[in-house]
């Protein structure tokens, strides 16, 4: 028997490069890279420098000329484009092209409808399509009936894309309602989580830079991790043991990208909002990637943009292994490794506890032998560096955080 194998969507990218457009080159690779996770075959590329878009089909008359002879030739089955369209451009591509135009935003979304796992993360995504969806509804004309499978079809699907706008304004709000109701439930187990006084770290970084793989060396537990965009899509958060007695949370959330359109931020803030309660943020860098300094500036500008920049944050240069000698780290503190070494949980653990003893406040604390069994909830909110007996008492050092010294008082000796 001859197995047949799926074939593969043929896709052809277009960028235009504005006089004042950041990072193009690493633009244009990222939606290279898109439509691979996406499914797809990048089969050529075509860019084109301009003063502005042009408002009716995006680029030139030249070069749409070009790009459909090629579509022509090589049997092209979409054109993915490295910007927003507006509702006219794309229907107008279309029109001309005679074959589905996928942009930027749309490609994104349709690689989060793929990625979704969580009820939260799939009415999230199912949201913000229907948001991107409802100006682009009427004069869609050939772009709805292209809609039969491929890049761009995933998620709510053909029938839905049909649907008139009063109906897709009801499923959101539908939708809204629904996320009302997880975000209560959420806020319930983080405001336990603040209450519980446990140290909070989020991972965070440019999408693929190996957060996953980060959260799976802290944890040895096994998270869904691959050398893709998007890989991870729903917050998760799980308990490290960085000492005898003191647990952390750590949070895996969603990378970040250039461009990162506005309603994904909206659309996934309840995964970002895990990340903006946290008391120290490691910041994964893959060090081996040559757009490294570029993508770092994209995830600092988004931390400023969602007024983060001011929480503690510790960088982890990942896939040092894939380096050169010649690599020089720009962020300090940091810590440069490959997150798959063996000895990288290690090495991370030691970086992160210096980390939080500059968050914390030193203590010095004597304790009577009759009451040492105390020194284990102490533990839990502490970090104890040093511990000897001086006749019936037992010296503690170490560093608390400063909401917490109060509990320091509930020992009879008190604080020295």
């Amino acid at each position: 028997m001859i197995e047949t194998k799926k074939e593969e969507e043929r896709v052809l990218l277009i960028g235009v490069e504005l006089q004042q457009t950041e990072n193009f080159a690493m633009s244009m690779e990222e939606l290279a890279s898109l439509a691979k996770t996406a499914g797809a075959v990048v089969k050529g590329s075509y860019t084109q420098k301009r003063e502005r878009y042009d408002s009716k089909t995006f680029v030139g008359s030249g070069k749409l000329e070009e790009i459909k002879l090629m579509v022509e030739a090589d049997g092209i089955d979409t054109v993915l484009v490295n910007n927003r369209l507006t509702p006219r451009q794309n229907v107008n591509l279309e029109e001309i092209l005679g074959i589905k135009v996928i942009d930027r935003m749309q490609l994104i979304l349709d690689i989060f409808a793929m990625r979704a796992r969580s009820h939260e993360g799939k009415l999230q995504v199912h949201l913000a399509q229907l948001k991107y969806m409802l100006p682009r509804l009427i004069g869609q004309g050939i772009m709805l009936s292209r809609q039969a499978g491929g890049i761009g079809s995933r998620g709510p699907g053909e029938s839905q894309l049909e649907l008139n706008r009063r109906s897709i304004r009801n499923q959101i709000a539908d939708i809204e309602r629904q996320l009302k109701v997880v975000e209560k439930n959420r806020a319930t187990v983080r405001e336990r989580r603040l209450q519980s006084g446990i140290f909070k770290i989020g991972l965070i970084g440019y999408t693929n830079a190996g957060k996953s793989t980060i959260m799976n060396a802290l944890t040895d537990k096994r998270q869904y991790e691959a050398d893709e965009l998007f890989a991870t899509l729903d917050a998760t958060t799980k308990q490290v043991q960085l000492s005898d007695t003191f647990q952390v949370t750590v949070t895996d959330t969603v990378g970040f990208i250039q461009d990162l359109p506005t309603e994904l931020i909206s659309a996934f803030k309840s995964t970002l909002e895990e990340s903006m309660n946290v008391d120290l943020l490691l910041h994964v860098i893959d060090a081996s990637d040559p757009h490294h300094a570029e993508q770092e500036e994209v995830v600092l500008s988004i931390l400023q943009e969602l007024e983060m920049e001011d929480i503690p944050r510790l960088a982890l240069y990942n896939k040092l292994d894939k380096t050169d000698d010649r690599f020089t780290p720009s962020q300090f503190p940091h810590v440069m490794l490959s997150a798959k070494d063996e000895n990288a949980k290690s090495h991370i653990q030691m970086m992160i506890l210096a980390k939080i003893k500059t968050l914390f406040e030193p203590f010095e604390i004597r304790i009577p032998l009759k009451d040492n069994y105390k020194i284990h909830d102490l533990g839990r909110v502490s970090l104890i560096d040093q511990r000897f007996y001086e006749e019936d008492v037992e010296i503690i050092k170490g560093y608390i955080a400063k909401e917490h010294k109060w509990k320091l008082e509930e020992f009879e000796n008190g604080l020295h």
